[in-house]
């Protein structure tokens, strides 16, 4: 908790937030909202995994600094009851209200708050550096290997535990067959070239398992 506090200063710091007590007490509140005993994937340990790909990748950025902002708020509010991109817009909602009360400039609040409402649809376009990293980063695994991945899937299904087994197979498999639909789950080549193949096949794996279909190799 320590480690993740002082990379959350330093993120808010290098965006131009004031270093004053009250960017402690946002980052406190942040980490108290990612340990939401409700979480069982969109927990600590993803957002770690989020900023770890982002500071392995930061000459991938235009402005990694914004990226590592939008990665601690891009989840900071997760309802599993709520509907459609509600957890997206009040996340980014959050992040505008937070960062604008810290000082950070309005332009890089805004850009925060663009970023982390990407992370809905992970629909990118070619030319944004920043957007791309920060989706990729959330995707990163559905490129796990196979026994992490059946792991990530088990957590989904653990924060849908209020949905019925036939509703949530059939809402799965919706959301998996949505990514599957986009032209690649990864835009930056130096992890769509080590990343998309092996997603793809995990997610396909997962969908034949909720449809009780044969694996599509396509």
């Amino acid at each position: 908790m320590g480690e993740l506090l002082d990379r959350w200063r330093a993120a808010a710091r290098d965006a131009g937030a004031r270093s004053d007590p009250d960017t402690t007490r946002a980052g406190e509140k942040l980490l108290a909202r990612w340990r939401e005993p409700h979480r069982h994937y969109h927990t600590l340990a993803h957002l770690t995994a989020v900023l770890d790909v982002v500071d392995q990748h930061t000459d991938l950025a235009a402005r990694a600094d914004v990226v590592r902002l939008a990665a601690w708020f891009h989840d900071a509010v997760y309802d599993p009851r709520a509907a459609g991109d509600a957890n997206e817009r009040d996340s980014a909602a959050l992040a505008e209200s937070v960062l604008a009360g810290l000082g950070v400039p309005a332009p890089t609040v805004a850009e925060v708050r663009r970023l982390v409402l990407l992370t809905a649809g992970h629909t990118v376009a070619p030319d944004d550096r920043d957007g791309a990293l920060l989706c990729d980063a959330d995707l990163a695994v559905l490129a796990a290997p196979p026994a992490r991945y059946e792991r990530y899937a088990a957590a989904i299904r653990r924060e849908y535990a209020h949905v019925p087994e036939p509703a949530f197979r059939a809402g799965r498999a919706a959301v998996l067959t949505g990514l599957l639909a986009l032209p690649a789950l990864f835009r930056l080549p130096p992890l769509a070239s080590r990343w998309e193949e092996p997603a793809r096949d995990n997610v396909r794996r997962e969908l034949a398992t909720l449809t009780g279909e044969p694996e599509d190799a396509g």
